[in-house]
């Protein structure tokens, strides 16, 4: 059997580790593969006491496509959740690096990241209800809490996307760089930190994780429901079909 070739890299910069997703020919998609390896190396900055701070970027075309649908959503991880990011506990700053776009559960990785770099020509999107399905990565309610409600529902409800500009100006973003840049001005961000106390970083993350605890948890059960809602519609299962027909779905509301 011919081995397995990796989608996920790793690189050493001083105290910061650049994570990037390599599946291009999938967009990024996450199966079970880049789950476990985007697990294994978050894995490695959580636990390696020389790593203070992670980068996560993509390929240079595309951040990430989100769930690959084939997977059927086998992605879950025992430390990470959802692609081996969206419930994982960090207590280390991960800075997203976006090129190209981030659409669905893509989007959603970028939610779970502490602080977004983004190529002005990043796109965001959250298009789940074209396909009459729900975000249920984290976007239900992190969507809400990191950009304005509106804009939010915007994203939640018309199934478009937005360019790196206006996520910037909604706060989202926090610095914007040159299209193939993302990762460099990332990687000083990433430097910037470092250049701070370790203990007082890490103890800051912790604060804040603990004070949105309670919304998670919130968060969370509202997905689920909203998940029950659309599990047994006949819209869901037309909205799939459709995708991987490439063609206009046909809904019925039901």
């Amino acid at each position: 059997m011919d081995p397995v070739e990796p989608v996920v890299s790793t690189e050493r910069r001083g105290r910061v580790l650049l994570i990037a997703m390599q599946r291009e020919h999938k967009r990024n998609a996450v199966d079970r593969q880049l789950a476990d390896e985007l697990d294994a190396a978050l894995n490695v900055l959580d636990d390696d006491p020389e790593l203070w701070v992670g980068v996560l970027t993509g390929t240079p075309n595309v951040f990430s496509a989100g769930s690959d649908l084939t997977a059927a959503g086998d992605n879950v991880t025992e430390r990470g959740g959802e692609y081996g990011i969206i419930r994982r506990v960090r207590r280390k700053p991960l800075v997203a690096a976006v090129e190209g776009f981030a659409l669905g559960g893509g989007m959603e990785i970028v939610f779970a990241c502490d602080l977004v770099v983004a190529s002005t020509a990043a796109e965001f999107g959250l298009p789940e209800v074209a396909r009459g399905l729900v975000a249920t990565s984290g976007a239900l309610f992190r969507a809400a809490r990191l950009l304005p409600v509106n804009l939010a529902k915007e994203l939640l409800l018309t199934g478009e996307r937005i360019g790196a500009a206006r996520a910037h100006a909604a706060g989202l973003v926090n610095r914007l760089a040159e299209p193939g840049q993302a990762v460099e001005v990332a990687l000083a961000l990433a430097e910037q930190i470092t250049a701070n106390g370790p203990v007082a970083v890490q103890a800051s993350m912790t604060a804040v994780n603990a004070l949105l605890a309670d919304g998670d948890e919130r968060g969370w059960e509202a997905t689920s429901k909203a998940m029950g809602k659309i599990a047994e519609a006949e819209d869901t299962r037309e909205g799939v079909a459709a995708f991987f027909e490439r063609r206009a779905p046909q809904w019925k509301g039901r």
